[in-house]
């Protein structure tokens, strides 16, 4: 998981939690969440009791709507809402999704799909045994995303910081602008080199505009 690397890159004063959803690593034979509305309760309680001080969410692409979502859940269910949201690599929730539905497809599609997009190393597509692992994972991720529904509720007050890649054809910059409308607290988009997986291209530059934000964030709290 590249999240646990970046403790060091952040301010001493941030602890990273990093959540790992089942069928990955130790998890791998848990079974997989294909929805959203199932997924967000079970992550909920288990980070709760972590929330009992300042926190910030932080997720690319679907860990983004997972973001998002969680924050909304907490805000409903517990009355808490997070210092503030870090979305990376996804349109706002409120934009309707037209891609198709990939994660139905036949499995030499399916990573002919996983190739065109570039997030998973050739390598590994070109090993049928480790395909056959991580194949289920990788369509639930996508069934996730693709059966995902946008319920309208008040907007968080919490602030937000939207990153994108500029060279991210599906999830361009208008996309990634349209967050400012589900939240009244401030809003600021970054743009990094780097297609939609920026977040491996750009880690340095990432990592730099994240440890800033929250440098501000915690300073602000003191």
């Amino acid at each position: 998981m590249i999240f646990r690397l970046w403790q060091n890159q952040l301010p001493d004063s941030v602890e990273l939690c990093a959540i790992r959803l089942p069928g990955r690593g130790a998890s791998v034979h848990e079974p997989h969440f294909t929805r959203m509305e199932s997924l967000i309760p079970v992550v909920a309680e288990t980070i709760l009791p972590a929330c009992d001080k300042p926190f910030a969410f932080f997720g690319h692409s679907m860990g983004a709507m997972v973001a998002f979502e969680m924050a909304r859940h907490l805000r409903r269910e517990k009355g808490l809402e997070p210092v503030q949201l870090f979305v990376s690599g996804r349109r706002a929730p409120h934009l309707p999704d037209t891609d198709q539905r990939t994660y139905e497809l036949p499995d030499a599609k399916f990573i002919e799909e996983l190739r065109r997009i570039k997030g998973t190393p050739d390598e590994v597509l070109s090993n049928p045994e480790l395909m056959q692992m991580i194949i289920p994972t990788i369509r639930a991720d996508f069934e996730v995303c693709h059966t995902y529904q946008w319920i309208p509720e008040k907007p968080l007050s919490c602030g937000i910081v939207a990153y994108g890649g500029l060279g991210d054809e599906e999830e361009d910059k208008k996309k990634i602008e349209a967050w400012r409308e589900v939240t009244t607290g401030p809003f600021s988009v970054r743009m990094f080199p780097g297609d939609h997986f920026f977040i491996h291209t750009s880690e340095a530059l990432l990592l730099r505009a994240l440890a800033k934000d929250l440098y501000q964030i915690v300073s602000g709290l003191n």
